[in-house]
């Protein structure tokens, strides 16, 4: 390792739904995190590892700070402010525009009491006129005591690529936390399972997906035999609120739950590299997201 290699945390905070996922998944090069087009789609804090020959870089792509509603909002909104502490720079993103909301204003005040650089990120510049990003800058750019300020668009990738430099520029030396095949410390049934809940979340109706969780009940590799390639077999449950909800995600006669099942799979494939055989089976909880216990064990709470 060289005497100058880099290395540090790097915190990716926002609104809902500004693209957070979006960007880290861009930068790792493979999907770690979710994405949709509805609002609050990551829960957990999710650490993510970029490494290149000049130095490491660990991601923590966090929920999106917004108002709680219940107890698994609340830890949400915890998760994503505890993570200010803990890293050596921050990626504040925003969406292309010259207003700034009362959400925007929130995180403000928050980014306020650290000392860590910050680098404001305008996502979603391929859906303005190129002309507005200047006006969008200066918007911004006295709100909160910003390192850089980068315009870019997670989405299709444009000037993404300045971001990484940019980040080098304010980690000191360090050592290399992860080996370089390293991309995430997430277990891959936790993986398996969000990319499930990413399938619903895109699939279902707007009122649905904040009330499902994902449980991975069995993952079990299987192997092949004559020479023929293993397969992995995973049974899953999809946990919602309420029995109308059941019906809807199951759909007539089992369609929307193959479709969810269809599509999951697919990617869970990509992820292990090999075949994947799928169940999914749909269970009512009510009013899971305000029982600690029910969200712990789905996962959303931290052990301390």
């Amino acid at each position: 390792m060289n005497n100058n290699y880099k290395s540090g945390f790097v915190a990716l905070i926002g609104r809902p739904n500004v693209g957070k996922s979006t960007l880290m998944n861009r930068l790792i090069g493979q999907k770690i995190a979710i994405t949709s087009n509805k609002p609050q789609t990551t829960r957990n804090r999710i650490q993510t590892v970029y490494t290149d020959e000049k130095g490491q870089i660990i991601f923590l792509d966090t929920p999106g700070i917004h108002k709680a509603k219940n107890k698994l909002g609340e830890f949400m909104v915890s998760v994503a402010e505890n993570t200010l502490k803990d890293v050596d720079v921050i990626v504040w993103l925003v969406e292309a525009s010259d207003f700034i909301g009362a959400g925007e204003r929130y995180i403000a005040e928050k980014l306020a009491k650290v000392d860590t650089p910050i680098i404001l990120v305008i996502n979603k510049i391929d859906k303005v006129k190129k002309e507005e990003i200047l006006v969008f800058i200066d918007a911004y750019k006295d709100i909160c005591k910003f390192a850089e300020i980068i315009p870019m668009s997670a989405l299709t990738g444009e000037n993404t690529d300045a971001l990484i430099p940019e980040l080098f520029k304010y980690l000191d030396n360090g050592p290399m936390y992860y080996d370089e095949e390293t991309v995430t410390d997430q277990p891959e049934r936790q993986i398996a399972a969000e990319l499930i809940r990413e399938k619903a979340l895109r699939k279902l109706d707007d009122e649905i997906p904040h009330g499902i969780a994902v449980a991975i009940e069995r993952m079990k590799e299987r192997k092949g035999n004559k020479g023929r390639p293993g397969i992995v077999d995973i049974d899953a449950t999809i946990i919602c609120e309420r029995d109308s909800h059941k019906g809807i995600i199951i759909g007539k006669q089992g369609s929307m739950l193959k479709e969810i099942g269809s599509e999951a799979r697919k990617d869970i494939e990509t992820m292990l590299g090999t075949k994947v055989n799928l169940q999914l089976w749909v269970k009512v909880k009510k009013a899971w997201r305000d029982s600690d216990f029910l969200i712990k064990n789905f996962g959303y709470l931290d052990e301390e």
